[in-house]
């Protein structure tokens, strides 16, 4: 398998040299994924709308790869607020009901104060994609 390299189209990916996913090795890995729309370049004010948003930013990623949010292994959530968390839960149900990945919390700043919540996660490719 070679290696590929997805982009969102968002300008971050360029401005500072990442991508939003690389497949690798039966693995699709997503960057960190804040809660904006990037077909818009907008950002919704609350963690839960930003939750969700994500999870729709990493799943179009996962789809351009072959793979979907059911074949995901990993998550790791960064949240600045404490408070922000728990009303995030019912999102990571809706979107993690089937793959329940293993998973980390990090209570960290992120690269601006609108952002409330960044979700990194792996996936594995399925045998036959």
């Amino acid at each position: 398998m070679t290696r590929r390299l997805i982009s969102s189209g968002s300008i971050f990916e360029e401005q500072i040299g990442y991508s939003r996913a690389v497949v690798d090795g039966g693995f699709v890995f997503v960057s960190g994924t804040t809660g904006y729309d990037y077909a818009t370049m907008t950002i919704a004010e609350d963690v839960v709308s930003q939750a969700d948003q994500c999870f729709r930013n990493i799943a179009m990623a996962l789809e351009q790869a072959g793979a979907s949010l059911d074949d995901v292994v990993r998550a790791t959530f960064i949240v600045p607020r404490r408070e922000d968390w728990e009303p995030c839960w019912p999102i990571v149900r809706k979107y993690f009901n089937i793959a329940r990945p293993a998973s980390t919390l990090i209570h960290a700043g992120l690269q601006t104060d609108v952002m409330r919540i960044e979700i990194e996660v792996t996936a594995r490719l399925k045998k036959d994609a």
